[in-house]
């Protein structure tokens, strides 16, 4: 879906990792540094999870002169412990030494080991990971995470979609976020994607990227504590703007625990500018009744606007065996925009071939055609249409005999694996149907 696809770009502009570590440089020489999460749960009954593990530098790294090395304190082992999944990391369930290739981080995160709960321990137990790395110029970076075993699990209560709002109102959105865990949450972060929406006011705890150029709002919460079993609310409510004309909005939320960062595959832009307006408060409430999605969700809000299309027909003069261009053209005439809702038919004339039809190209120099066709009709996608603006479908076609064909306009059928089409988030909700159809005549 592109507004998940749209939240989930935003969301994986950069990266949002509390450090552990600490940086190597002397004078002009290039600065490192071992960026690991201050916190990091783990499964209570063993299970292995992907951790959080980068190292930052000015260039390029080499294979073969890096070296890892991760040991848990001896205090904590009895509730953590260390598992290798690479032929290149040896040691024990307190130590692991990774050379070459598996000591390579130059990405997010890191597989090649992974701290996992101690057999006999339980809930809520902790340790202490300490994680040193050797750079190709020989210097040495360190970090510590603190392990817990037991997660937290926060969901968001996913509100019913925001219909019949007015173009370009104020939409103000409940949070609630409840932990189904087995361990305490300390400290929440909320990222906010205004996607088709704007945000109206700016809150003194959340920054705002510039990557994002003030479309996504990322809020810390550092003194919140949330219980297994119990729910907190965000207040005030969060104010956005609607469109002024995209008829089915979204915004995407995301929450994860502020000390842990999220999780590996979802990333947040990092630096931007706090607002000016009041903080939020995270606040504990009863847990209301209702859906709730794991992590992230988007919530709907679908205007109370039609969007009036209009077709273009053609008149064709000529004999059996000439050849003519036709040129249909749909406009939008507003107010509003429904995206990429609607598809073009056009029915040809009795005896007319088509010999050139739109094309699209799919890779360099390798085109394909546009539409789809049974022989007689072709189907055209229209996608998304701006108000005020037009698209043409240009055919060439050899005539027959003198004939009528047409062309129409049609909403596309609700997609029944996407739960936003099933929702209503889709159709023009047209005012005039008389414009959606044309003739496509064949005089002699």
């Amino acid at each position: 879906m592109d507004r998940t696809r749209h939240f989930r770009t935003a969301v994986l502009a950069g990266v949002l990792l509390l450090l552990g570590g600490l940086t190597a440089c002397a004078g002009d020489e290039k600065v490192f540094s071992l960026s690991a999460p201050e916190i990091f749960y783990v499964p209570a009954n063993g299970g292995k999870k992907v951790f959080p593990l980068r190292v930052d530098g000015p260039g390029p790294y080499t294979p073969g002169a890096r070296r890892l090395t991760v040991d848990v304190a001896p205090s904590s082992r009895r509730a953590v412990r260390l598992r290798a999944s690479s032929p290149h990391c040896t040691g024990s369930a307190a130590h692991v030494v990774c050379e070459g290739p598996a000591a390579s981080l130059n990405g997010l995160t890191t597989d090649v080991f992974a701290p996992v709960a101690a057999k006999g321990s339980k809930a809520g137990d902790a340790g202490l990971l300490r994680l040193s790395y050797v750079t190709t110029q020989g210097r040495r970076l360190t970090a510590r995470t603190r392990v817990i075993v037991g997660e937290p699990v926060l969901e968001l209560l996913t509100p019913a979609p925001a219909t019949g709002v007015r173009p370009g109102s104020e939409v103000t959105s409940p949070v609630v976020v409840r932990n189904t865990g087995d361990v305490p949450v300390r400290g929440l972060a909320l990222a906010v994607d205004a996607g088709d929406l704007e945000f109206v006011r700016r809150y003194a705890n959340c920054r705002y990227p510039d990557l994002q150029h003030g479309s996504q709002a990322v809020c810390g919460f550092p003194g919140v504590r949330i219980a297994p079993g119990r729910s907190v609310t965000v207040r005030p409510g969060l104010r956005l703007r609607a469109s002024g004309a995209a008829m089915y909005g979204s915004f995407g939320r995301m929450v994860w625990p502020l000390e842990a960062g999220p999780g590996p595959y979802q990333t947040i832009s990092k630096g931007g500018g706090h607002g000016d307006g009041p903080a939020l408060r995270a606040e504990a409430v009863k847990t209301p009744s209702g859906r709730f999605t794991r992590a992230e969700d988007h919530v709907d809000v679908l205007l109370a606007a039609r969007a009036d299309y209009a077709v273009s027909g053609a008149d064709l003069h000529g004999d059996p065996g000439d050849t003519r261009k036709v040129r249909l053209v749909v406009r939008n005439d507003g107010p509003g925009d429904p995206g990429d809702s609607t598809r073009l038919i056009f029915d040809l004339p009795p005896g007319a071939a088509v010999l050139e039809q739109p094309m699209t190209e799919i890779d360099d120099g390798d085109f394909e055609p546009y539409c789809t066709d049974d022989g007689s009709a072709y189907t055209c996608d229209v996608a998304r249409l701006e108000p005020g603006r037009t698209r043409t479908f240009e055919f060439t076609l050899r005539l027959g005999e003198p004939g009528a064909g047409s062309v129409r306009l049609e909403d596309k059928r609700p997609n029944r694996s996407d739960p936003a089409d099933l929702r209503g988030r889709s159709g023009r909700h047209d005012p005039d149907a008389s414009n959606d159809t044309a003739s496509v005549d064949v005089t002699g």
